[in-house]
C-alpha cells in the first residue's frame, strides 16, 4: 500500500505540470531551458546527494552491485537496439521506444520506491545501481534519441558530461569512505531534490501540448510499456536469480529496473531538438502503469 501511495504522490505531480501549461506558466520555452537545468545542474547534485549522509554503503556490496549494475546494461542494450525492430518500423520510432525499453526512471521514482521497500540505507545501494545507468544514457540513451546508431558517433565529451562526472565523484566518495560535511551537504541535496519534482513538471507539461487521442498512446506505445514494466525486470530477476546473485542486490535491481520510461527520455528530446510526442506518450503511459505492476512485482520477495 506504501508503494501504492508514492507512486499516486508522484503521479499527482505530473498532473500539476499538466495543468501549469494550460495555465500558461510552463510552456515550451520553459520546459526546454527547465529540462537543461535539470540534466545539468540538479539532477548531477541529486546523484552526489545520494551518497552524502551519516553512512555509507556496506562495502562488501560495492563491487557485486556495480557488477550487476554494469551487466544489466549490457544486456539491457540488446533490448534497447533490437527488441524494438519487432514494434515499430519507423527508424525514429525504433530510437525512442529503445530508449523507454533500457531506461528507467530511477532517480526520480525509484529511489523512494527503494527506501519505501527496503529502507533509507538502501537508497546508497540503488545509487551504486544506478551509476551504470548514468553512462549508458548519457551515451547510449542519447545515441536513441538522437537516431544516431554507430559506435563511431559517440561524442565522447558525453563521458564528462556533468551528470557522469558527479557519478565518478560519487563512487570515489564511496570508496574512500569519505563522510561529506554538513555545510556542503545541505545545499547539494537542497538542490538535487528539485530534480523530482521538476521532471515529473516538465512531463505533465509536454503531456499539456498533445492532443488528447496522442496521451492516450498507440497500440506500439502499449506493447513497449508491457516490455518495459513487466518482461524487461522480471526477465533480469530470474536470470540473475538463477545465477546465484545475492537476494539483496538482484531484489533492489529488480526494483530499480521495474520503474517507468526515464524522465531523461523527455528531456533529452527537448534538449536535441527531437519530437518528443512518442516518448511523453510511453512516459505517460508507463507512469500510470507502474502504479500497479511495481506493487505486484515486489510481491515476488516481499
Amino acid at each position: 500500500m506504501e508503494n501504492l501511495q508514492v507512486m499516486v504522490v508522484l503521479f499527482i505531480i505530473v498532473v500539476l505540470g499538466y495543468a501549469l501549461c494550460k495555465l500558461g506558466y510552463m510552456g515550451e520555452d520553459f520546459d526546454r531551458k527547465l529540462s537543461s537545468i535539470v540534466v545539468d545542474v540538479t539532477c548531477p547534485l541529486l546523484i552526489l546527494s545520494s551518497v552524502m549522509g551519516e553512512s555509507l554503503p556496506d562495502r562488501t556490496l560495492i563491487l557485486p552491485l556495480l557488477g550487476v549494475g554494469f551487466l544489466t546494461y549490457v544486456l539491457l542494450l540488446v533490448f534497447g537496439f533490437f527488441v524494438p525492430r519487432l514494434i515499430a518500423a519507423d527508424r525514429d520510432d525504433q530510437g525512442m521506444i529503445g530508449f523507454a525499453l533500457m531506461f528507467a526512471n530511477v532517480g526520480f521514482i525509484g529511489y523512494p520506491i527503494v527506501s519505501s521497500i527496503f529502507g533509507a540505507k538502501a537508497v546508497f545501494y540503488a545509487a551504486l545501481l544506478n551509476m551504470p545507468n548514468t553512462f549508458f544514457i548519457f551515451t547510449a540513451g542519447v545515441m536513441l534519441v538522437k537516431g544516431e546508431y554507430s559506435v563511431r558517433k559517440l561524442n565522447l565529451k558525453l563521458l564528462f558530461s556533468p551528470a557522469m562526472i558527479a557519478a565518478f565523484v560519487a563512487a570515489l566518495l564511496v570508496a574512500l569512505d569519505v563522510h561529506t560535511p554538513e555545510i556542503v551537504a545541505r545545499p547539494v541535496t537542497m538542490v538535487g531534490n528539485i530534480t523530482v519534482p521538476a521532471a515529473l513538471m516538465i512531463i505533465g507539461s509536454s503531456m499539456a501540448r498533445l492532443p488528447l487521442h496522442d496521451i492516450i498512446g498507440s497500440p506500439k506505445v502499449y506493447v513497449a510499456s508491457v516490455v518495459r514494466l513487466g518482461v524487461v525486470p522480471l526477465s533480469l530477476y530470474f536470470l540473475f536469480k538463477v545465477c546465484g546473485v545475492s537476494d539483496i542486490v538482484n531484489e533492489i535491481n529488480t526494483v530499480v529496473i521495474a520503474m517507468p520510461v526515464a524522465s531523461f527520455g523527455t528531456m533529452f528530446c527537448m534538449k536535441y531538438g527531437r519530437n518528443p510526442a512518442l516518448m511523453t506518450e510511453m512516459t505517460f503511459i508507463t507512469t500510470v502503469g507502474s502504479i500497479f505492476t511495481i506493487p505486484l512485482i515486489t510481491m515476488l520477495f516481499c
